[in-house]
């Protein structure tokens, strides 16, 4: 079955279903996010979908927003028979879902209805998730409530990191979007179930005030935030008075007495901070506009911090 396919996404997670939808369908036009400052220069810098898009010859449409008749008639006048979106970052009025033969379908990167919303990886990692995966949606006007056509779970690694997670559920999320196209194109439109009303959380947009690290918190969930705000926002805290990027880090069950904040111990193993319970061991820190280092190397510039 031949199907005109309009693209939506933004980022590098989105790239994946891009090529999934490519070497399916005809993509007749990318929908990405205008270009954004970035870098030191803050010079415009286009999307990852951009450029991908450009690359292979693929129209790319750039509006600030969907809301508008200009921007839903452009739409409207690419005749498209599904739209597929991916981590686009604009949101979809009712307008716009009407507009295709089949929809809009969503890759959203969670078991829903668990971490409808903005972060889902960061937050399942958060929250210790032990699984999570991908689902394809029938979008509706609600965030993330439409009903489930296909999904596909995995289970998060023990010491996995955001942005690991990350990479590993775009290419899940090409895969389940890959067998979602497959059907439709012989005709035989994936089954939409409703989600179940049980169970439902929201994972909400990263705030870089969150990655702040509040050492009163239990160390087993100081643990998963550096895990899951890797490689960004990257949590940071006051250790002896200079404030840390923590890029590496693990809990341990150590009893003891000390304030939290705290350095209990300090060797080439890591630096251990009291917490409010247990202790978090830094392993891998990065100092202010410096690179990330282990803490071994950090305490070659802090030898008054050693304590073992």
């Amino acid at each position: 079955m031949a199907m005109r396919i309009v693209f939506a996404g933004t980022p590098e997670f989105a790239l994946p279903s891009l090529r999934a939808a490519h070497s399916h369908l005809e993509v007749v036009a990318a929908y990405t996010q205008p270009d954004r400052p970035a870098g030191r220069g803050r010079a415009l810098a286009p999307s990852p979908v951009k450029r991908q898009a450009q690359a292979w010859s693929i129209p790319v449409v750039q509006p600030e927003s969907l809301r508008s008749k200009e921007a839903q008639q452009a739409l409207r006048e690419l005749e498209p028979d599904l739209v597929v979106v991916v981590a686009y970052g604009l949101i979809l009025p009712r307008a716009v879902l009407a507009i295709p033969r089949h929809g809009c379908w969503n890759v959203h990167a969670s078991l829903l209805p668990r971490w409808r919303g903005a972060a889902p990886i960061q937050r399942a990692i958060e929250a210790g998730d032990r699984d999570t995966g991908v689902c394809l949606m029938q979008m509706e006007a609600g965030l993330d409530t439409g009903p489930v056509m296909l999904r596909q779970s995995l289970p998060i690694g023990a010491e996995e990191t955001g942005g690991q997670l990350h990479d590993r559920l775009a290419v899940l999320g090409a895969s389940v979007l890959s067998d979602g196209l497959a059907l439709q194109r012989a005709g035989l439109r994936p089954l939409a179930e409703p989600q179940e009303e049980e169970g439902v959380t929201y994972a909400h947009k990263l705030d870089k005030q969150e990655a702040r690290l509040d050492w009163t918190m239990p160390a087993e969930l100081l643990a998963r935030k550096v895990r899951a705000y890797q490689p960004w926002p990257v949590a940071e805290g006051v250790v002896a008075g200079e404030r840390l990027r923590i890029r590496g880090a693990v809990a341990l069950p150590l009893a003891h007495q000390a304030a939290p904040g705290t350095v209990l111990a300090a060797s080439r193993q890591g630096v251990d901070v009291a917490c409010g319970e247990g202790a978090l061991r830094l392993l891998v820190i990065q100092r202010e506009g410096g690179t990330a280092i282990t803490a071994a190397d950090y305490l070659n510039a802090r030898r008054d911090l050693v304590v073992t």
